[in-house]
């Protein structure tokens, strides 16, 4: 899968240079990772975001945003959402802060 290169720049602006944040190539795109866990994917089929399982049913609300799937299996606590979410400045950044707040939950890897 190609990757987003202009996906891949407007979540590193959103993301800034906040310390434990790495970057690095996984599921055919370009993976964003926060004191070595996994928090969003920019693809050429989207932005993957990592909410965590039962905090996605708000996002899973908004247009454009689906569940992410692997396969056929159901990844439960990721979305997906398209050029019409991550070109909506305000959507993309309430995305992108939700998963800051689950990730910065999590024990550092």
């Amino acid at each position: 899968m190609a990757r987003d290169r202009g996906l891949e720049e407007l979540m590193r602006e959103e993301l800034g240079d906040r310390p434990g944040l790495a970057e690095k190539s996984m599921f055919g795109g370009w993976a964003f990772m926060l004191n070595g866990n996994l928090l969003c994917c920019a693809r050429n089929d989207g932005m993957l975001i990592r909410l965590g399982k039962g905090n996605d049913d708000w996002a899973l609300a908004l247009p454009g945003v689906i569940q992410m799937l692997s396969g056929e299996r159901v990844m439960h606590g990721w979305v997906r959402g398209g050029a019409e979410v991550y070109g909506d400045d305000t959507l993309r950044r309430r995305l992108l802060d939700a998963a800051l707040a689950y990730v910065e939950s999590l024990p550092r890897k």
